[in-house]
């Protein structure tokens, strides 16, 4: 692996391998546990787990001060046994996962780099892997809903109507008739997803928007629920909600628009989200196109 330190990292997962393997490399988990510590953060990440498949990880300061690519080309992959890449700086990484009584040891061995201490880089990546064990290990009985739709416009015409506030309100009418948010979409933004209920009572989400890349991917953090027209970010009534995640992901494909959604939901909204957003995504298609269809004849 080169002549650089190598360092070792290693845990036991109280989980089968079947299930840490999709959890270490899902692009939608590892935006929830790709941290060394709580001021950072991964909102966006992209994993083509084959030998010769690319990743990349977006890690930043929640705060903005600062980010970094963490990317790199997969050069051996066993599923359920090893993972081995190269960082685009040239350093080796090779990851292996063990069935053990208790459950599944993770073991990694990565090239130092020669900037920072090797104590440091090792505290780092070992706080990474503590932290996966602690994603990997809880269950909030969440579950990760997966849509798409190919639309006839390009990502940058289905980016604004989707989120524009006019045509937001038409497509979420799905979900709910007075459908509508409050805030903005910038990065870093609180952002609320409103609905009144037959009573006139506010409910939704409470969310901030964690990544926001213009006609690529747009991450939403869900942090609580709007109740009555109060927000509420802590206690039981916000369990299972806190920390779920709302990604969009745009993807161009000869002019038109791959749109995929990837949300979770906790076990009770599963048959509602399933029936309900085809139907709210075949509305935003028929905006997009119609839309397209009026300005090519302009």
């Amino acid at each position: 692996m080169g002549t650089n330190a190598k360092i070792t990292i290693r845990a036991t997962v109280n989980a089968p391998v079947e299930k840490v393997w999709r959890l270490w490399s899902g692009p939608e988990h590892i935006m929830k546990w790709n941290q060394a510590s709580d001021d950072w953060h991964t909102p966006y990440a992209i994993n083509d787990l084959r030998t010769g498949g690319k990743f990349l990880s977006r890690m930043a300061a929640k705060d903005g001060s600062m980010s970094f690519d963490f990317e790199g080309m997969y050069t051996k992959v066993e599923v359920y046994k090893t993972i081995e890449y190269t960082l685009t700086d040239g350093r080796k990484v090779k990851t292996t996962f063990l069935t053990e009584h208790k459950g599944t040891s993770v073991e990694t061995v990565f090239e130092a780099e020669n900037t920072n201490p090797v104590e440091m880089q090792q505290a780092g990546w070992q706080a990474i892997l503590d932290n996966f064990k602690k994603y990997a290990e809880s269950d909030k009985g969440i579950e990760r809903l997966h849509f798409e739709i190919l639309i006839d416009a390009p990502p940058e015409k289905v980016f604004s109507t989707m989120l524009n506030e006019h045509t937001y309100k038409q497509w979420t009418a799905a979900f709910n008739p007075t459908s509508h948010f409050k805030g903005s979409w910038a990065k870093g933004s609180k952002i609320l997803f409103i609905g009144t209920d037959e009573k006139g009572n506010e409910g939704g989400m409470v969310s901030r928007i964690k990544e926001n890349i213009p006609n690529q991917f747009v991450s939403i953090e869900h942090v609580g629920i709007l109740h009555e027209g109060k927000e509420v970010t802590s206690g039981k009534d916000v369990e299972g909600w806190a920390g779920a995640q709302e990604n969009y992901t745009y993807v161009n494909q000869d002019g038109k628009t791959l749109l995929t959604i990837d949300l979770d939901s906790n076990p009770e909204f599963k048959t509602y989200f399933s029936e309900t957003y085809p139907k709210a995504l075949t509305i935003l298609k028929n905006l997009c196109e119609e839309n397209q269809e009026l300005s090519s004849t302009i």
